[in-house]
């Protein structure tokens, strides 16, 4: 694919055609200067679609440790013996807490995270719906449970959750690589379910777990097709104790190169750049924006620290960008 061919993509998707999965593969595959040409093409979609705003979500670990899924990246896995903290569901008050500090570094979604395959006891799914009560409006509210049922799905909507989380982490061909104590469907279920109930949805996954770059491509095209809203993109952070423990992390345009590809195949959804970015990006974090992002998360993740929020926040203004709801 020559220069010339990737310039005249934005114009072609702006107009409503689509990317199919053999051009997306070859955007993947674009090496050298050609890499720049694919973030300048991804960065006219962006602006097209999502303006000079970029979105920032928070979390709160509100359950660490002792998961029993065996996911091979996974710091809370229970098969892994790692420094993770492990400590039961937090108390309404303290979630709500970790809400309005979020809300103080201009947060506009805060999500409720729990390790575990799912919510098991009737009285953490209680817990769960008194705190997203005491959240209230004024900032969209979100939660990632693990598996769910619709009845349980149900009672958080109707305490005020309007968005639900849940990753499938990689591609169906690649997914028995990284686990194996649940299937794919399992999680495809569970976002159609939320789609079906009415949330928004927030699904993606997490790169450089030795998938391939097609695999790449190939989780963006279910993602596609299950219509979700926002997609997180993670990068792999190795934890010590994991099965990850000795990978190389994403190089810094690689990274940036499968941001814009996403772009091309999802060129009307949030892309959210989240975990792993740090050490992904290092010097080139600003450049996300430009690779097609329109939004990131401002804190720390579940078990890791994040950049200062003071310094993203100075990052966004630099770049002659603002923060969506302020």
């Amino acid at each position: 694919m020559n220069s010339k061919e990737i310039f005249d993509l934005p114009e072609k998707i702006i107009s409503g055609e689509e990317v199919g999965y053999k051009t997306a593969c070859k955007l993947i595959m674009l090496d050298g200067g050609q890499i720049y040409d694919l973030l300048a093409a991804a960065n006219k979609i962006r602006e097209h679609f999502k303006g000079n705003k970029v979105s920032l979500c928070s979390i709160v670990n509100a359950k660490s440790g002792m998961c029993p899924e065996d996911c091979t990246f996974c710091g809370q896995s229970a098969f892994y013996n790692t420094d993770a903290t492990e400590y039961g569901l937090m108390e309404p008050d303290a979630i709500t807490d970790a809400a309005n500090r979020a809300k103080g570094m201009k947060s506009r979604e805060f999500s409720i995270v729990t390790s575990g395959t799912r919510i098991e006891s009737e009285k953490e799914l209680e817990q769960l719906c008194q705190a997203v009560q005491k959240i209230g409006d004024g900032m969209e509210r979100c939660a990632s449970l693990g598996i769910m049922t619709r009845e349980a799905l149900l009672k958080l909507k109707e305490a005020g959750l309007e968005s639900y989380h849940h990753n499938l982490e990689t591609a169906r061909s690649f997914f028995s690589n990284i686990c194996t104590t649940h299937n794919y469907e399992d999680d495809v279920t569970t976002v159609k379910m939320a789609k079906e109930l009415g949330f928004k949805t927030c699904c993606g996954g997490i790169f450089g777990l030795g998938e391939s770059l097609e695999q790449r491509v190939e989780m963006a095209f279910t993602l596609k097709e299950l219509d979700v809203d926002s997609i997180p993109m993670n990068f792999l952070n190795p934890i010590k104790g994991t099965k990850m423990e000795g990978m190389k992390t994403v190089p810094p345009l690689e990274g940036l190169k499968t941001i814009a590809v996403y772009r091309f195949i999802l060129p009307r959804k949030n892309i959210i750049v989240s975990g792993g970015r740090e050490v992904t990006f290092r010097d080139l974090q600003s450049m996300i924006f430009m690779a097609g992002a329109n939004g990131t998360l401002i804190g720390n993740y579940l078990l890791t620290k994040g950049r200062k929020p003071e310094e993203l926040l100075q990052m966004i203004e630099d770049l002659g960008l603002e923060v969506e709801g302020y």
